[in-house]
């Protein structure tokens, strides 16, 4: 008798269950296959949302923000909002590193992958497993966002949530494009993703960086540049940037001495100016629901070093009998996700 080895046989159950090919089989929670374009242009069609793999911080926050967390039975190590996403879920690994035989080993009716996964070796295989694979796309700006929502809901069966959701988000970002800047010039802003032999890691054009810059009002230091590039010392002082800003990083000495007192950023207007802003990663760069927050919190935390900054709204006292300034845009984002849900 022939054996076969233990690895295979896994992967060959894996795309057995991928092809839809088990007798008790999931059946079908929509009368009619819903038809959607992903972001590489395919047409992708849709029978059973029951049982949804999502990959992509933005994605996994977007189908909880839909109240269809229920229906998630795995994410990936990005999806940290919320917190119970990937604490509760089984964690199918890094978005950039993805198994397809772990993904199809959870039995999903439904793969949601965030533009960027990889590597483009399992995103083949997952194409041709014959459980939808839908690729989400990233575009960092408002008009992604709402494109990027609206996808995610119309794949999942639920486009009228999608809709108000969209809608709810598209008035978030309006009222944030509105609110006044600082009176002076943009402040120029470099974007640090880390530093690779002591060359720092920089957010060029084309970047959620770049993009989330931009949304609140000030310019992109590096934008001469493509991607995230490493650059010397040189290229940082050439920029002239007003503004070091970062990711937080739980455990990593990113502080605003150990960054700004690097020769090349002390001769900054940065450095002399002690200007460093971080900020949580998955909220500044996720592009997803939480987004108007995010471009309202940088502005108030950058109009700090502009020369005509007013104070910021978290300063501001309230008037009798209302909530904290800071918080009631964050009140009215929530009450606006739950009515979606009615």
């Amino acid at each position: 008798m022939t054996r076969t080895r233990p690895g295979l046989r896994r992967l060959a159950a894996a795309m057995l269950v991928g092809a839809g090919l088990f007798s008790a089989g999931i059946a079908p929670t929509h009368a009619a296959e819903i038809v959607v374009k992903d972001a590489t242009g395919r047409d992708v069609g849709v029978t059973d949302t029951r049982r949804i793999v999502s990959i992509g911080g933005s994605v996994t926050e977007i189908l909880y923000a839909l109240g269809l967390d229920a229906r998630v039975i795995a994410v990936d190590t990005t999806s940290i909002h919320p917190p119970s996403a990937l604490q509760d879920k089984p964690n199918v690994g890094y978005m950039r590193q993805l198994s397809p035989e772990g993904i199809l080993a959870m039995s999903p009716s439904l793969v949601l992958a965030l533009d960027g996964s990889g590597p483009p070796e399992a995103l083949t295989v997952l194409r041709a497993a014959k459980v939808p694979f839908v690729q989400v796309p990233d575009r960092f700006t408002p008009t992604g966002i709402l494109d990027k929502i609206r996808l995610v809901a119309a794949a999942a069966g639920e486009p009228s949530r999608g809709e108000c959701l969209a809608s709810a988000v598209a008035q978030e970002l309006a009222a944030v494009a509105r609110q006044p800047r600082p009176a002076s010039r943009p402040l120029r802003v470099l974007f640090v993703l880390s530093f690779v032999n002591e060359r720092a890691m920089v957010a060029g054009r084309d970047t959620a960086a770049d993009g989330i810059i931009r949304m609140a009002g000030a310019e992109n230091a590096m934008a001469d540049l493509a991607g995230y590039k490493p650059v010397g010392d040189e290229a940082i002082i050439a920029a002239k940037p007003d503004v070091v800003l970062m990711m937080e990083r739980p455990g990593q000495a990113f502080t605003a001495d150990a960054v700004l007192s690097r020769p090349a950023f002390a001769m900054t207007p940065a450095g002399a100016g002690k200007a460093f802003v971080s900020m949580n990663g998955q909220y500044l760069l996720g592009f997803g629901p939480r987004t108007a927050l995010a471009v309202r919190d940088l502005a108030e935390r950058l109009a700090a070093f502009g020369d005509t900054a007013a104070k910021p709204a978290s300063e501001t006292p309230p008037a009798s009998g209302s909530p904290p300034v800071a918080d009631t845009m964050a009140v009215r984002h929530d009450a606006a996700l739950e009515a979606c849900l009615k």
